[in-house]
């Protein structure tokens, strides 16, 4: 009996020490394309497969996110220490933005607690966080960004971009997209080209050292990173964590592609074989008016009555402030007496256009005499016949009217006598003056029509003066 027992228990072990340490994940896996249906890969949001084998992250859809991730959990710490093992993964990305001038959001390989970022949001958050847990130690995320969008909010050295970051858009290491020839110079490369680029990650559990090397499609894997951070990622990701890619637009989209994916624990990721990766579709130019023509009727609904009520206020604002500036000031006895005045429109009628036969009188525009302007530094001592024609040429060059000022030939004749000055009486500057309201007023508002009542009631007013 205890000899079966025995045998039974040996049996048990043998059969225990046959199954992988982790049976929730495998050691590695690889799509060379990502040919429907897929049964491990997991889509959320607004990513799909495209039926030649792209997986398609997003499309020309605004503020919306995609992921993509595998099904299965994979494990990165073993049940003996906390240490992470070390992970190395390949893929090979393009981006194509709806218009090749406007740059949109980009997109990151994710390692995250869980497949389904619910509480992330679009635009500049690319699907990963959102305002209020971006930092927060406990997302224990980890992302490779893309970024193709400045923002200050996160450091961005530029708008074209690859950097690491930790439980945060605010990369703990980053660097212009690109990648180091074999002579050592820097060479760029721009994310929203349309072009295929390939990436490989790694993280040394020793060293814990980071590196992301990027480069041309079809070209060799560059010794140099292009990004390289040492940081322990023990306390970031748990002992079983989901890996995938998360993207998002903003008001600006794109179309942002993953061609295939490899990805390994405990060693380096299984080579691609880029002649089966599927190829991308064929983008035509499109100009930046066919994306007026979706937005700009929705800008112009708004747009059209605020332009309009703001014309309107400056209108009225306008129409009020000049009639302050021309309001009539009533004297002390107007006020005590009540108002007294006649318009000019009716002063016009009863003069018959200021008439000399029809002329009520003069004065009320300054009387006076000419030389009481001398300078009284000149004393008695002078030509009082001169120094009054010389006022005068002052007068007339200062007319408000500037077809009733003197020509420098006219001004001359006067001072060498051969011209005699005009008539420069108080009453012929004024009634000048009122002619030329006249007719400016005339061609804006008609001519007045004056009728005979009106008339004869002016004269009567002023024969009562």
């Amino acid at each position: 009996m205890f000899v079966k027992l025995l045998t039974i228990v040996f049996i048990f072990l043998n059969l225990l020490s046959q199954f992988p340490k982790s049976s929730s994940q495998p050691i590695d896996f690889t799509y060379n394309g990502f040919l429907p249906p897929l049964t491990d890969i997991s889509l959320e949001g607004i990513a799909t497969v495209t039926p030649n084998g792209l997986l398609k992250l997003t499309n020309y859809t605004m503020q919306k996110t995609g992921h993509a991730f595998y099904t299965k959990p994979i494990r990165f710490k073993d049940f003996r220490d906390s240490t992470v093992s070390s992970f190395s993964t390949t893929f090979v990305l393009a981006i194509h933005p709806e218009i090749p001038s406007l740059r949109a959001y980009g997109m990151a390989f994710v390692i995250a607690p869980n497949p389904r970022l619910r509480y992330a949001t679009a635009s500049q958050y690319m699907g990963l966080f959102n305002i209020t847990n971006d930092g927060n130690v406990t997302n224990h995320v980890f992302a490779i960004e893309f970024d193709t969008i400045l923002s200050p909010k996160f450091n961005d050295t530029d708008d074209n971009h690859v950097g690491i970051d930790i439980n945060s858009l605010i990369s703990v290491e980053s660097s212009p997209a690109g990648y180091w020839g074999i002579k050592g110079q820097f060479k760029n490369m721009n994310l929203i080209s349309g072009r295929r680029m390939q990436v490989w990650v790694d993280y040394d559990s020793h060293t814990h050292q980071i590196d992301v090397t990027m480069a041309p499609y079809k070209k060799d894997k560059p010794k140099k990173p292009l990004v390289s951070i040492v940081t322990d990622l023990s306390s970031v990701l748990l002992q079983d964590m989901f890996v995938g890619f998360s993207s998002a637009t903003g008001t600006i989209m794109s179309e942002n592609y993953v061609l295939g994916w490899s990805f390994g624990v405990k060693g380096n990721a299984p080579p691609l074989d880029l002649s089966k990766l599927p190829k991308l579709p064929k983008w035509e130019p499109k100009r930046i008016y066919s994306i007026y023509k979706t937005w700009m009727p929705s800008v112009c609904i708004f747009l059209i009555p605020f332009l309009f009520i703001s014309t309107l206020i400056m209108l009225v604002r306008f129409v009020l402030r000049r009639r302050r500036k021309f309001k009539e000031e009533l004297e002390d006895w107007e006020t005590r007496l009540g108002k007294n005045r006649m318009k000019f429109k009716d002063l016009y009628c009863a003069t018959k256009g200021f008439n000399e036969k029809d002329l009520l009188g003069s004065g009320g525009f300054g009387t006076g005499n000419i030389l009481d302007a001398t300078d009284p530094k000149l004393g008695t001592n002078y030509d009082r016949t001169e120094v009054e024609m010389v006022l005068k040429l002052g007068l007339m060059c200062s007319h408000f009217n500037p077809h009733a000022r003197p020509t420098m030939r006219q001004v001359l004749h006067y001072l060498s006598g051969d011209a005699i000055l005009p008539d420069l009486s108080p009453l012929d500057l004024r009634r000048n003056e009122m002619m030329l309201e006249i007719n400016h007023g005339l061609s804006e508002t008609g001519m007045f029509t004056c009728g005979s009542s009106m008339v004869n009631s002016i004269v009567s007013a002023s024969s009562g003066r």
